[in-house]
């Protein structure tokens, strides 16, 4: 006998993943979470670029759980892609703020501690 996973559940899931994904490239230090830049720093372009490719894995993974779900793929204008692409920059917004805001007065108040 299968058990089925309630759709609110999955829905909530899918955001969970959707914030996790947003925030990665902020949070990481290697490109595409597995290679380390030669020059050990990786750069805000190629952090936005990670970004934009998780945008389209995320929408990707969303389309085949509403094609799971309902069967069928409804279609949706560019207004639709573009909340969906402002929602996962307002996802993003933690890591960023950790990134570039949050971490360098941790790093200067450490350094004025010793």
């Amino acid at each position: 006998m299968t058990q089925w996973i309630p759709f609110d559940v999955l829905v909530w899931g899918f955001v969970v993943v959707a914030f996790i994904s947003a925030n990665l490239p902020w949070l990481s230090d290697r490109i595409g979470l597995m290679v380390v830049p030669e020059s050990g720093i990786k750069g805000p372009w190629t952090r936005i670029g990670e970004w934009l490719v998780l945008y389209i894995v995320i929408g990707a993974i969303g389309k085949g759980l509403e094609f799971q779900a309902t069967g069928g793929i409804h279609p949706q204008g560019w207004e639709f892609y573009v909340i969906t692409l402002s929602l996962f920059a307002m996802f993003a917004l933690p890591g960023y703020i950790w990134r570039y805001d949050l971490r360098p007065h941790l790093r200067a108040g450490q350094r004025r501690a010793r």
